[in-house]
């Protein structure tokens, strides 16, 4: 199977996980950009960790779950944000105010939309994590 969107596959993989109540996750194929959003998600506190798995081919991701996540997903297509446009966007993929992050692919590298904004600068939402 062809997946063309390799970040969608590996967050709706981490959502299903995380809804049966499973520990851990493989997330495969690796990628850099999968491997900056987990980091968003270790560093927000979503996630218990993950470690990178060399297997001679693309690689993987083995994930350690905590049950914090209560949904997550990819945005398609990636919205052009600037810094204080975030709010927008928080309207339409997250539940509340100050509740979830946004993923930002910026200039500066992957972040969360609070990062971003404190930054000052903009990018494209890629991603939602509750």
């Amino acid at each position: 199977m062809v997946d063309n969107d390799p970040l969608s596959g590996a967050l709706s993989g981490l959502d299903n996980a995380e809804s049966v109540g499973h520990l851990t996750h493989e997330v495969r194929p690796a990628s850099n950009e999968i491997g900056s959003v987990l980091e968003v998600l270790y560093d927000r506190g979503y996630i218990r960790g993950f470690e990178f798995v060399e297997d001679g081919r693309a690689g993987s991701f083995e994930v350690e779950l905590k049950g914090a996540i209560n949904e997550c997903g990819s945005v398609k297509p990636r919205y052009s944000a600037s810094a204080d446009e975030f709010e927008t966007w928080e309207k339409r993929y997250l539940p509340a105010r100050d509740y979830g992050t946004l993923v930002v692919t910026t200039s500066h590298g992957i972040m969360s939309h609070y990062e971003a904004r404190e930054q000052g600068i903009g990018g494209q939402v890629i991603a939602y994590v509750y």
